[in-house]
């Protein structure tokens, strides 16, 4: 009898297919294959070349937050020194710079400077301080004070010879925030021509005797 026949269940319903059982399964791993290099690369942006010197390296070592090696801050202390003794005026101390302190210590760099004596004789002065000889002693300082007193009347005359080129030279200036006055170029002056050829900075490049217009 049909009636009292069971009817089937719709088994295709009940059962899950393939499709819904790997949507119900958890991924494994990342869960989407891994990107090619290009891929990537176009998500970050173009790669940076390699740095072509060795001041470029450091500039982008310092960019990044990196911290510099030994060998790294001792090759960047030796170019600013170098630079700086070369006159390169984002180097120079603040005294330095300008056109006009510039054009002042050519000035100071071509000539013989009485000034340049004085450490000499004070070294000297000392020296002989030393000796116990009371003619000796009794001259040394009067020796030293006479080479003080020749070398600030030679400063002084030559701070207006300075003075006198600086106004023909720059009318109007350089533009800086240093004073051009031929008192304060004449202590400049003065403080450069007491040093050795050798210790002055930034070095000298001029030569002795050379005629500065």
């Amino acid at each position: 009898m049909s009636f009292l026949r069971r009817k089937p269940t719709d088994q295709t319903a009940a059962t899950p297919t393939p499709a819904s059982a790997e949507e119900s399964t958890p991924p494994v791993g990342k869960g989407r294959p891994t990107p090619k290099r290009r891929e990537a690369e176009g998500r970050r942006g173009p790669v940076a070349p390699p740095p072509r010197t060795q001041r470029e390296a450091i500039k982008r070592s310092k960019e990044q937050g990196k911290s510099l090696t030994k060998e790294e801050k001792r090759a960047l202390s030796a170019e600013r020194r170098e630079r700086m003794m070369s006159g390169d005026e984002k180097y120079v101390l603040p005294r330095d710079r300008g056109s006009v302190r510039a054009y002042v210590r050519d000035l100071v760099d071509a000539r013989r400077n009485i000034a340049g004596i004085l450490l000499p004789i004070a070294v000297l002065s000392f020296v002989i301080l030393l000796i116990p000889i009371p003619t000796v002693q009794s001259y040394g300082p009067l020796v030293l004070l006479i080479a003080i007193v020749a070398a600030i009347l030679d400063t002084v005359i030559f701070a207006r010879t300075i003075g006198q080129k600086v106004r023909a030279q720059f009318p109007k200036g350089d533009g800086s925030d240093l004073s051009t006055k031929g008192s304060a170029l004449g202590f400049y002056a003065f403080n450069r021509a007491c040093l050795f050829r050798r210790w002055r900075v930034p070095r000298p490049r001029v030569a002795v005797g050379a005629k500065i217009d």
